[in-house]
């Protein structure tokens, strides 16, 4: 791997040709290639980019759960309209030692799996958790991966390992399943899903839009209030081939086939935004699947890839464009409106502000990020928007 993360975008029409960022050095904000300097590794952005949000993590953030209550590799994050921050976690990741006291006998005192969904208040505090391990496997979100409060208060929650998309109440009482637990039928299914990741819900027509990529390739779309099938389709909004070798993308020889869709949004002016993880990009398109655009970021990267959850800034333009990267252990920040990216944040580690495989984010009102962290990471923590910094001569 290259000792700088090269950022690379493009477009089918290649308009401006690639632009590179190495992210240690300088960065090119536009297509004609405006130097800024480069965003640091701390736990707070530093760019010289005028405008740009800057992130601050909030040590108090959040409060002791009760009942000894422990996480382990968080999925899911998502923050309501009430800026109530849901978390999804895998309760299977804890070692018998972080749960000494369920273990028979107890082998110590502390401490005890949470329920598989935590809702939090905006101080931090525990609201509510359900979904355990004994609840009926009808009901039970088991595998939890990726959750969604829509426009009407449901919980969406998807379930990778077991090929369903279950819409609860706020309370935990299942309302629709989407799938079939166990079964799985491909890309080309109209009535089962493959490895749901991601989820996002149009207000305005009710539509769910369900990132199915752990092991089918394409993006698909149901009804919300019945959970019929409505469309679907692949990378550039071709139809998906599951027996394609996937393999890594970069600007120059950029693969057909989606590699790992993880991540999804929507924005209020009518577009999608899909994480392709192993992909290394973010391809862009209409509510119908027309291809609009991509990025690639870190395009060297291995392992798991370098885009894992898309996330828009809530004011009226949806400005800014936040992508949680669980291999390279950071935040991007792009401007929205070109996919250049101008900041990142965070680094590997396990200190205040630092990441191990930030897995799941959300946003607040106020425009603060909530990062969860799958690995051995197990926590989530939140970033307080600051001031932009002024711009560097």
């Amino acid at each position: 791997m290259a000792s700088t993360s090269e950022v690379w975008r493009m477009d089918r029409a290649a308009r401006c040709g690639p632009a590179v960022v190495a992210s240690a050095v300088w960065a090119l904000t536009g297509c004609a290639g405006e130097q800024g300097a480069a965003p640091g590794d701390s736990g707070a952005t530093t760019t010289t980019v005028a405008g740009v949000p800057g992130f601050q993590v909030d040590p108090t953030w959040p409060r002791e759960m009760p009942d000894l209550w422990i996480m382990g590799s968080i999925t899911g994050v998502f923050v309501d309209a009430r800026d109530h921050v849901w978390v999804t976690h895998l309760d299977e990741t804890l070692t018998p030692e972080e749960i000494s006291a369920v273990q028979d006998p107890p082998i110590g005192s502390c401490c005890r799996p949470a329920p598989v969904v935590v809702e939090f208040d905006p101080d931090g505090n525990v609201v509510q958790g359900w979904g355990v391990p004994s609840d009926d496997i009808s009901v039970f979100p088991r595998n939890p991966h990726g959750i969604f409060v829509d426009h009407e208060d449901f919980v969406w929650i998807g379930t990778y390992r077991h090929h369903r998309v279950q819409k609860f109440t706020r309370s935990g009482e299942l309302v629709l399943t989407i799938g079939e637990y166990d079964v799985t039928e491909g890309s080309a299914s109209t009535t089962h899903l493959g490895g749901p990741a991601g989820i996002w819900v149009d207000p305005t027509t009710n539509e769910v839009f369900v990132a199915d990529g752990y092991r089918n390739r394409r993006v698909v779309v149901f009804d919300g209030e019945t959970g019929a099938y409505l469309r679907h389709w692949g990378a550039y909004g071709e139809p998906p081939d599951d027996d394609i070798l996937t393999r890594r993308g970069t600007p120059d020889a950029p693969p057909r086939q989606f590699s790992t869709v993880h991540g999804i949004t929507g924005s209020t002016d009518g577009l999608i935004y899909v994480a392709d993880r192993r992909g290394n990009r973010v391809q862009v398109f209409r509510q119908d699947g027309e291809f609009v655009e991509e990025v690639f970021l870190a395009p060297e990267t291995l392992a798991s890839g370098s885009s894992f959850v898309p996330v828009l800034s809530g004011d009226a333009d949806q400005e800014w464009l936040y992508l949680a990267d669980g291999t390279n252990h950071k935040v991007w920040i792009l401007r929205r409106s070109d996919l250049e990216v101008v900041g990142e944040f965070g680094r590997g580690g396990r200190q205040l502000g630092q990441f191990l495989r930030p897995h799941g984010m959300g946003i607040d009102s106020d425009g603060n990020l909530y990062v969860g962290e799958a690995s051995t990471g197990r926590r989530i923590q939140k970033f307080t928007v600051t001031d932009a910094p002024e711009q560097t001569p």
